[in-house]
């Protein structure tokens, strides 16, 4: 070895801190951007949490100061949720997991829980995922289809049709924000018959609207859209739901939610700096209003976003039926491959940073998550009237 590699490698690490102006504006679909005074305030906190005489990192699950960080979460969600559970003042009963495993354990956690028969609202690629898992479970009979958009390429959602059900489903599954295809569900549809318990993925729309939870016995996303960063899963549902033994037997101890909700989330360890950062962002969310507030600034943006792709509908093609649209994703795509190529390049070439569209559809995607800020939406709105008046 070198005694120039042996000086590199032993060498302290030093950290420069770009400023904010240095940051690419991130419009991407998840991981997504975070809000600048929650990473401000941990990257503040990160050597020394304020109590704990040590770093968030090294904080111990079954410790004081972390158990005051997941109570922190919990208070934020019921504050803003309307939970009558941490001290949140509202009505819902609704108690709060944060699990692992991504809305994608979820799939599965859902059908061992309620049992077959279940009914998937199918508006794309995580609908039939979840959809999949119900009938790994189960067998192909043991969960329905009474809605699909597949045959339309995924470009809308159940929002003005009556979904018809039998009335003896154990549960009606949908997803309430597509992030591939730019669809939203902003409230639940309408069902042929009642008593039908609801159980949504928002994972792509949590914490950026608000939410009828008096309808709903479960509600789950993974955080790394609006929520946190990725490696938490955010769980609301009913006390009755969550701390019942699972239909199937041999659901192993780990999927069980009343594993969970006993232990209050630790029955091991938690991803515990991520809990920590869905403490600062929900109460970050808190601070800008709730729920009211972030669905309002995100009409405005997205409606911003929309006015100039409807201004352009020869260069701009937008996938979402109009009643359709998202308005955390808006996908579109352009006339060319080359044209896409090019739009994506001077993007880049002004910060943006994320707008590829999926790989399985491709095309562009702008992801308006809460913490995406204003100047990146204003970038992007400029660069859409530039290139289209640039006689693209």
């Amino acid at each position: 070895m070198s005694s120039s590699s042996t000086a590199a490698e032993t060498a302290p690490m030093t950290m420069s801190h770009p400023r904010a102006e240095e940051r690419l504006l991130h419009l991407g679909a998840g991981p997504s951007a975070f809000p600048i005074e929650v990473l401000e305030r941990a990257r503040a906190e990160l050597i020394t949490l304020p109590g704990a005489g040590m770093s968030p990192l090294e904080l111990s699950h079954r410790s004081a100061p972390f158990e005051e960080l997941l109570l922190r979460a919990q208070r934020a969600f019921a504050a803003l949720y309307g939970l009558k559970a941490y001290g949140g003042g509202g009505e819902e009963e609704h108690e709060l997991l944060l699990l692992q495993g991504g809305a994608s354990l979820q799939f599965s956690m859902i059908p061992l829980h309620y049992g077959a028969g279940g009914a998937y609202i199918n508006t794309g690629t995580w609908s039939t995922r979840a959809l999949k898992e119900a009938r790994i479970a189960w067998g192909e009979e043991g969960a329905s289809e009474p809605w699909s958009s597949e045959s339309e390429g995924f470009c809308r959602a159940p929002v003005t049709e009556q979904i018809t059900l039998k009335g003896d489903e154990p549960y009606l599954h949908y997803t309430s924000n597509n992030t591939i295809y730019g669809t939203q569900l902003r409230a639940h549809p309408a069902l042929s018959c009642e008593g039908v318990p609801l159980v949504i993925d928002a994972s792509s729309d949590l914490i950026s609207r608000p939410l009828d939870l008096s309808r709903c016995d479960l509600v789950y996303g993974g955080a790394q859209k609006n929520a946190g960063p990725a490696g938490v899963t955010v769980v609301m549902g009913r006390p009755e739901l969550l701390r019942r033994a699972p239909v199937e037997r041999r659901c192993p101890t780990t999927l069980r939610y009343q594993t969970h909700a006993k232990s209050n989330s630790l029955y091991h360890t938690p991803p515990t700096f991520g809990v920590y950062l869905v403490a600062l962002v929900a109460e970050w969310a808190l601070a800008q209003g709730g729920l009211e507030a972030l669905n309002a600034r995100a009409e405005r943006r997205a409606g911003e976003v929309y006015a100039l792709l409807d201004r352009y509908p020869s260069l701009y093609q937008g996938h979402a039926s109009p009643e359709s649209r998202s308005l955390m994703n808006v996908t579109f795509r352009l006339p060319s491959p080359e044209l896409e190529e090019r739009f994506l390049r001077e993007a880049s070439a002004l910060r943006l940073t994320g707008l590829k569209g999926h790989r399985s559809v491709g095309g562009v995607r702008a992801s308006l998550y809460n913490a995406v800020t204003d100047e990146a939406v204003e970038t992007l709105v400029r660069h859409l009237e530039r290139f289209a008046q640039a006689g693209s």
